[in-house]
This record gives structure tokens, sequence and C-alpha cells, in this order.
């Protein structure tokens, strides 16, 4: 059950009791939007994205100054996509800690981040911020990134995301 992976994760990590990860677990859902009762369901009686909000609100419950998101939004339709990655920023605002994305999608990136590193073969081939990045890229790799979503006529991206 979703509250027994909270009170792995806080058990291992702060050492707090049953009763006090309960509670954490509580905090956690309602800042992510999880009615609390649901705490009790196993992960595959929750829809992907709230899934996601569980692993996001668990993250979150120790507190850390970093959070790794490696394709945070996979196998999400473009709706949940979005609310889930506007919900991030709002917490990164609301509690301060660095988010660190690893997705093929510049585009989606270039609208929340303000730098951007892009790696080939396990090497950085071109760090800087995201503007600069997204109108002039250096390597080859980066530029065919850009690339890779189709353009409408009217130089509007193919990307699920409404800029």
């Amino acid at each position: 059950r979703v509250e027994a992976q909270f009170h792995d994760v806080l058990r291992r990590h702060t050492g707090c009791s049953q009763a006090e990860s309960r509670t954490r677990a509580e905090e956690m859902f309602r800042l992510v939007g999880i009615p609390t009762h649901r705490l009790g369901d196993y992960p595959h009686q929750f829809s992907g994205g709230m899934r996601q909000r569980i692993v996001i609100a668990i993250c979150l419950a120790l507190r850390p100054e970093l959070i790794i998101m490696d394709e945070p939004t996979t196998a999400l339709d473009v709706v949940v996509q979005r609310e889930i990655l506007e919900q991030v920023v709002d917490l990164q605002r609301s509690y301060g800690f660095s988010v660190l994305f690893i997705t093929h999608d510049l585009h989606l990136m270039a609208q929340l981040c303000r730098r951007i590193g892009v790696m080939l073969k396990g090497e950085l081939v071109e760090v800087g911020d995201v503007s600069k990045v997204a109108h002039a890229p250096k390597h080859e790799y980066t530029q065919k990134l850009w690339n890779a979503i189709p353009q409408l006529p009217d130089n509007r991206h193919l990307s699920g995301v409404v800029a």
C-alpha cells in the first residue's frame, strides 16, 4: 500500500515512527492534491498522473534540496503532463528545492527551465541559458533535438504543450 511505501522511505531516512510517517504522508498527499483516505490504496488503483504525484509527495516528504526527475511525464496525456509540471514548479517555488529534469523534450524544458544541458553518449555537449541554446544551438545533436518537433505552416510547434 502507498502508506507502507511512505513509511519505508521515512523510517529508512529519518527513523520516524509509523504514526509520524502517517502524519507526514497525509500532509504530503494534501500538498499534491490527493485525498488522504487514499493512503491505504495500492499503486495500481491510481491513475498515471496520481502515481506521479505520489512519487513527488514521497520525495518531498524528505525535504530535499534537489529532485532529479527522469522523463517525469512519460506515458501521461498532455493535460496531465502540464498539470504535473505546473505543480512541480509551484512546489519548487514554495519549498525552494532545485529540479534536474532528464528528458528528450527540449521544447517542454524550454518552458520550465532557465538553463539547459544537452548530453550525448553520457557527455555534456552543450550547456547554457535556454534562450541562447534554443535560438543558436552549437552542437549538431542539440540542433536535431530542437528540430525533432515538426513545424506547422505558421511556425507553431506540434508539441503536446501549448506555450
